[in-house]
């Protein structure tokens, strides 16, 4: 099957858990209490908190400002209907509420997560939401009518302030787990600085300090590499001025997804053999003989040629309920989405260019795909897009008909930890958009 003909199933389920005047979610916290009810433009993590979905602890009924702009992204990218003015409202209504979110920000304009009605939840600082957030508005700038393009390059132009401001120091990670320096969101900064520097929005500033950040977090995340992958997150050695020497923060934190997704969501480039050599490793320790194999991975692969499905890091215990963790974890659908991306986007630029970028650090990941030296470059891009193809093919599997939980079973290969989650649904529409530009 054609996974891009599930494209409008997956659109439609993830535009579920975004609200709207007429669509709106409650507080499942305070189920009477009416002026906690969701706001227009609100993207909730997931419908899911435990008294409806049993053997889970979690509250999912939050906006996160990273889920909500790599959701936002997705309805920017997907060529929605459009109202009379030609805009359109599912981004309107974002935008607005982000801004109500950022204004209600607390104790930093980096605050991660907010109630359903926009007001700021006790959580952590997490300095690549601003960045991704920011990123969003510019791709949906020309979807948004008059008032809230305004509303869009203050909240832009404020965001970046904030950066500039805290680009140097450690930050809440990707995972919510540990601070410190953190790859994933260095590389989301400097997709967002790039891209304000570049941007021909009339309104966007450009802070003379833009240049100069771009070439420290350029830097900063050469620092990472240990010389034989990229660090998810380092310790600050030291008032966090320079990107090094530094040390890993925690052991089992590495190799850990978030170096794909800095590829995907923030300004690592794809084809670097480093990120491809981190891959591979990220690959080899969920299969069979693996630091953190997932008995499902040999399973698919033997009965069904599909996987293998992904999960965060080997260390990894988190399952959904936090009172019952489970040492290794489970794979997750968008981590699997995610990789299947970097496959089809390498796969379109070998395509494009005629070139495989493939050299002593790269040579385990295409190995992955039956590529070595000899192969022609249409071979190699039609390998990695069989491979990519094998890897949505497993998130379909084992989706409960097509919807996507937070995980699947590492053993069982059954839905796990919180259902609908909204970036599984923004993750495989993303790797979609990569895949159509592969074949």
């Amino acid at each position: 099957m054609n996974p891009q003909t599930l494209v409008p199933i997956m659109l439609t389920f993830m535009l579920r858990n975004i609200a709207s005047n007429g669509f709106t979610f409650r507080d499942p916290q305070s189920p009477g209490d009416y002026s906690r009810d969701s706001k227009p433009g609100c993207v909730i993590a997931a419908p899911s908190f435990p008294a409806q979905t049993p053997g889970i602890d979690e509250d999912y009924v939050f906006n996160w400002v990273r889920d909500g702009a790599i959701t936002a992204m997705e309805v920017a990218k997907a060529n929605m209907p459009t109202g009379q003015d030609g805009t359109v409202e599912t981004l309107n209504d974002y935008v607005q509420f982000a801004d109500l979110c950022h204004s209600n920000a607390q104790p930093t304009k980096g605050h991660a997560c907010f109630n359903i009605a926009g007001d700021s939840r006790p959580w952590t600082e997490q300095n690549d939401g601003p960045a991704l957030q920011s990123i969003t508005i510019l791709a949906a700038y020309d979807q948004l009518d008059l008032g809230t393009q305004k509303r869009a390059v203050d909240l832009v132009n404020s965001n970046v302030d904030f950066l500039l401001g805290v680009y140097q120091k450690p930050t809440t990670n990707l995972w919510e787990e540990h601070s410190g320096f953190g790859f994933f969101a260095r590389a989301a900064q400097l997709r967002c600085f790039e891209e304000i520097q570049s941007s021909k929005i009339t309104g966007i500033n450009k802070p003379t300090g833009l240049k100069p950040a771009i070439k420290w977090l350029r830097e900063a995340l050469a620092g990472h590499w240990d010389g034989s992958k990229y660090v998810s997150l380092m310790a600050d050695p030291g008032g966090g001025a320079q990107p090094s020497p530094q040390r890993p923060v925690v052991d089992g934190y590495d190799p850990n997804i978030d170096i794909v997704q800095a590829a995907l969501y923030g300004a690592v480039s794809f084809t670097d053999t480093k990120l491809l050599a981190t891959a591979a490793q990220l690959r080899a320790q969920w299969e069979e003989g693996g630091i953190a194999f997932y008995p499902i991975n040999k399973a698919d692969r033997e009965q069904l040629g599909i996987g293998p499905l992904f999960g965060r890091y080997p260390g990894d215990v988190y399952n959904g309920d936090t009172a019952h963790p489970t040492l290794g974890g489970h794979p997750w659908a968008l981590s699997t989405c995610n990789v299947a991306e970097l496959h089809y986007k390498l796969a379109a630029e070998i395509k494009s260019s005629g070139k495989v970028p493939l050299d002593e650090l790269s040579a385990p990941f295409f190995a992955q795909s039956g590529i070595d030296a000899s192969s022609a470059p249409a071979a190699a891009a039609a390998a990695l897009l069989t491979t990519g193809d094998d890897m949505v093919q497993a998130v379909i599997y084992h989706s409960d008909h097509l919807e996507l939980s937070e995980q699947f079973d590492g053993t069982t290969g059954y839905e796990r930890s919180v259902r609908n989650l909204t970036w599984s649904y923004a993750a495989y529409l993303s790797a979609m958009r990569a895949r159509a530009e592969a074949v």
